[in-house]
């Protein structure tokens, strides 16, 4: 199967305008394209985002019997398909279910004077799918007759580049076989594993990407013999395995979270103390050490280089999905740093925000390790 990269990424969300409200004023994305009843999609509205190569859909259900609106109830707003482009989406569908992956809708053409697009959909973890996309002729026009273009409006700052790879949260026990599901069904290999303590709590991470290394999924996994963490409370308010964050790559993080901040985009926070030995752990970084404090941004390396990364504060009332965004200079994988960073800055977040009440004297306890 040719797997070519991340076509977008669709979220299940309560109401599509106040999402994209958010993710425009606020993260940079614009406005593309919109569709809904008029346009062929039965039941639901659907707003097309986009930022440099970044392509996000937000689809709201018309009915109570719509997907969308039974996976918002579930797990409220997040990540319901992730979609890959493939060179030929109905014989990609019909390998992945001899491999034993789970039909979800057969394919489906979708026809434009200047584009045609095959579509179809297989169950990946938990309730989120894949979509299978084949593109030929203009990729503008994004899903011929059902997504019509927006005109133009706004400025494409370009502050985000692309989607860099997905954190999956499974529950404990789940994790070698999500592993094997990925490996077996769709040829991914695993390129990485830790695990990882923090503060009398504990989690088990393995990385897993296709052959092209455009798709990248870092899965996640309680260690259930430890005291209960940010895992375990995003498994819990989620209702279940999902994406807990979406990494987004940017070639100026300083500039990106600045302009974010500013915007009113709520960051981790990173002890100033965090930064006193940073370059004695990862080595000289081309960048001012009083902005990278201020700013709150952590930096980790392996051996191919360093790489800058930061989190938002979930922008959900159930404090689950997040985003992340990370500069690479050179690094490619997920070191044990890299891990631990992200664990330690939604450690904080749990402890500042009480979201869990299960955990909140252990997250306290552990915010500052």
């Amino acid at each position: 199967m040719d797997i070519r990269g991340i076509d977008h990424i669709e979220l299940y969300v309560g109401d599509a305008r106040q999402a994209a409200f958010y993710f425009g004023t606020a993260v940079g994305f614009t406005l593309l394209g919109q569709g809904g009843p008029e346009t062929g999609l039965v039941g639901q509205r659907s707003l097309l985002l986009g930022q440099a190569d970044i392509r996000m859909v937000l689809t709201t259900g018309l009915t109570a019997d719509h997907p969308a609106s039974g996976y918002v109830t579930r797990h409220g707003d997040g990540i319901a398909v992730v979609a890959v482009e493939v060179g030929d989406a109905a014989g990609a569908y019909a390998e992945l279910v001899a491999r034993g992956a789970t039909p979800v809708t057969p394919p489906r053409t979708w026809t434009g004077a200047d584009a045609e697009v095959v579509t179809a959909e297989v169950g990946g973890f938990g309730d989120v799918l894949h979509r299978l996309v084949e593109r030929r002729g203009d990729r503008a026009d994004f899903l011929p007759g059902a997504i019509e273009a927006t005109p133009a409006g706004g400025t494409d700052e370009r502050l985000l580049a692309e989607i860099d790879h997905l954190a999956v949260c499974v529950p404990p026990g789940q994790l070698d076989d999500t592993v094997a599901h990925y490996e077996r069904v769709f040829g991914f290999a695993q390129i990485f594993e830790e695990h990882i303590e923090v503060a009398g709590q504990a989690m088990n991470s393995k990385v897993v990407q296709d052959a092209s290394g455009r798709v990248t999924l870092v899965l996640l996994e309680p260690d259930a013999g430890r005291r209960p963490g940010q895992i375990d409370a995003f498994l819990t308010e989620h209702h279940g395995a999902g994406v807990q964050h979406l990494g987004l790559r940017t070639d100026d993080i300083v500039g990106a979270v600045g302009a974010l901040g500013a915007r009113g985009v709520r960051f981790a926070g990173t002890p100033a103390a965090y930064y006193d030995t940073l370059e004695q752990r990862v080595g000289k970084v081309d960048a001012p050490l009083d902005r990278l404090r201020d700013l709150s941004i952590l930096v980790d390396a392996d051996h191919g280089g360093q790489l800058l990364q930061i989190f938002t504060e979930s922008m959900h009332v159930r404090r689950t999905l997040f985003l992340e965004l990370i500069e690479r200079r050179g690094a490619r994988t997920f070191g044990s740093g890299n891990i631990r960073a992200l664990y330690e800055a939604k450690e904080r977040e749990l402890a500042v925000a009480g979201a869990t009440p299960a955990v909140a004297a252990g997250t306290a306890r552990g915010a500052g390790a």
